[in-house]
C-alpha cells in the first residue's frame, strides 16, 4: 500500500468515494454481467488464453465488490481480486468467501516481478488522471510474467484526447481505444484483440475492452 503521507490525493479521494457507496455499488452491479453477453465472450477468450498459457494466477485489479473476480474464477483461471476501498474489499470477502481479496493500488502493487498469468481491470483505470496512467501501465508491465495477458475495459471516446466526465463516484476519463493501445504500446504490451460497442439503454458512452499481451521471453 502507498503509505498516507505520500499517497496521491486522487488516490484518497477515489477510495473514500468508493467506500461510501460500497453497498449500494454491489447491489446494482453485481449481477451486471448477466445483461453483457459481449464483455462475457472477451473474458471467457481472456480466460483461456490465460490457461492455455499457464504463466500464473489472474489478478482482478479494481475488483470492487468481486463479481467480475469470481465470474473469472468459474471459467478456471486461479483469480484474486485487489481494490482501494476496504468497504469494497470487505464486501467482496463476504460475497466470496473461498476467494482471495487484498487492500492494495494498481500504483504500487504488493507482488513480485512477473507473477501473474492476466491482469483484468474491468473499468478500474478510469479514474486514473492521464498523466498518471503510464505508471500504471508500467506497473501491469512490470507483474506480469512473459506472455501473460491483460484485459482492459473502459469507457470510449471519439475525441484522440482523453476526456473527463462526470462520473457517478468519482471524476473520470473517457479514452479512444487507439489513444489507449497507443499507451500500452509504450508500457511494452502488444495489441491482440478489441472490442467496442455501442451503449446500451442506461448507459452514455461507448464501452470498450482491449486484450493485450507482455512479449514472452526469446
Amino acid at each position: 500500500m502507498v503509505s498516507a503521507v505520500t499517497e496521491p490525493s486522487v488516490l484518497h479521494d477515489t477510495r473514500a468515494a468508493y467506500d461510501a457507496v460500497a453497498s449500494l455499488y454491489a447491489e446494482l452491479f453485481s449481477n451486471v454481467l448477466e445483461t453483457l453477453p459481449m464483455e462475457r465472450a472477451l473474458l471467457a477468450a481472456f480466460a483461456e488464453l490465460v490457461q492455455a498459457h499457464d504463466a500464473g494466477p489472474v489478478a482482478d485489479i479494481g475488483c470492487g465488490p468481486g463479481h467480475v473476480t469470481a465470474h473469472l474464477h468459474a471459467l478456471g483461471p486461479t483469480t484474486f481480486g485487489i481494490d482501494l476501498s476496504p468497504a469494497m474489499v470487505a464486501l467482496a470477502r463476504r460475497a466470496h468467501p473461498h476467494l482471495r481479496f487484498d487492500e492494495g493500488s494498481m500504483t504500487a502493487l504488493d507482488l513480485g516481478d512477473g507473477v501473474l498469468g492476466g491482469i483484468l481491470a474491468f473499468y478500474s483505470t478510469i479514474h486514473t488522471p492521464p498523466q498518471h496512467l503510464p505508471a500504471v501501465f508500467t506497473e501491469f508491465h512490470r507483474v506480469l510474467a512473459p506472455g501473460g495477458h491483460l484485459l482492459l475495459g473502459f469507457f470510449a471516446g471519439d475525441d484522440p484526447l482523453p476526456q473527463e466526465f462526470d462520473h457517478k463516484v468519482a471524476p473520470a476519463y473517457r479514452w479512444s481505444p487507439d489513444g489507449l493501445a497507443e499507451l500500452l504500446r509504450q508500457a511494452g504490451l502488444a495489441e491482440v484483440a478489441r472490442l467496442l460497442r455501442e451503449p446500451h439503454e442506461g448507459e452514455r458512452f461507448q464501452q470498450a475492452q482491449l486484450l493485450v499481451r507482455k512479449p514472452p521471453q526469446l
